[in-house]
Order: structure tokens, then sequence, then C-alpha cells
């Protein structure tokens, strides 16, 4: 804990707050997953290539996930609709949230210069403790075996507990 990830702030330090709707048109806030580890991971568009092998990634672990007591969110500047869509054909088992003010995105400094110097969404993944603070961020996410590797980095950050 405490390493500085470029262009990041260094963790530990306050999960910023936020209200979305997810797929099923309900609000979700920070608030909401107090007292659970939540891993929230941030994708530039459902159903392109990369973002669907990490969803995938994010799916297959999820029975390990559930069992260490975490939850998954994702977040996109996706509609409802299309995150439907997007859960039924990839039988994705995790919450996704719209963002399409980009209000979780900045906060979490999702946002920014991508390859060819084009401004949009970072594949970006933060873990969240129980008490709502970010524990680690990974500043550049390789989609395929992320969720193997966000498994791996939950059981050590609480056994260092």
């Amino acid at each position: 804990m405490g390493r500085i990830v470029t262009g990041m702030k260094p963790t530990p330090y306050p999960a910023p707050d936020f209200s979305l709707q997810d797929s099923q048109g309900a609000q979700r806030r920070l608030a909401d997953y107090r007292g659970k580890w939540t891993v929230l991971y941030v994708y530039p568009k459902d159903d392109t290539p990369g973002c669907t092998v990490e969803a995938c990634a994010m799916r297959d672990a999820r029975d390990d996930l559930t069992d260490l007591g975490v939850e998954v969110v994702g977040v996109s500047m996706d509609d409802a609709e299309s995150h439907e869509a997007f859960k039924a054909a990839h039988r994705l088992n995790f919450t996704l949230l719209s963002d399409p003010d980009r209000q979780l995105i900045d906060a979490y400094g999702a946002w920014g210069k991508k390859m060819f110097g084009k401004e949009g969404i970072l594949r970006r993944t933060f873990i969240i403790d129980p008490d709502g603070m970010v524990v680690k961020a990974y500043g550049r996410v390789t989609p395929l075996g992320h969720g193997e590797q966000v498994v791996a980095d939950i059981k050590q950050l609480q056994a260092s507990r």
C-alpha cells in the first residue's frame, strides 16, 4: 500500500462519492458499498474487444471475489440499455453503472490522453476497502487476466489487515 501510480493519487485515499444509475434504473452511491470490499473498474465502451475481455475476466473471477466478500462494479459512459445488452450477451454477473456526465470518471481520474493524443476514458480499476478508502489503484489495466490479478491483490490486502 502507499504505492504511487503515475498520474494518479497515492493510495490509500478516500474514495470519491458518486450517485449513478445502474442497468436496471436504480441509483447507486458509494455508500451502498460501505462495509464491503469493492472493485470499481472504469472501462471505455460496452461490447468493444478489450472491454469485453476485461468484463469477462471480472465475470470469471466473481465467485472468488464473492468468497472474499467483494462487490464488483463496472462503469462507463454507456446508457442503461447498452449495459443490459452487454450483460446479457456475456452473462455478466455484476453491476454496471452509467456515467454519461463523467461524474465518477473524472472524480477517479479515469479521463485523459490516450493513444494518438485523443482524450477519452482510461481503463482503470480501484480496490476500495470496507471503510471507503481506495487502497489500490491500477493505472494501466491489461484486460486479459485482470480478474485473477485483482483476486490475488485483494487476498494480499485482506491478509495485511
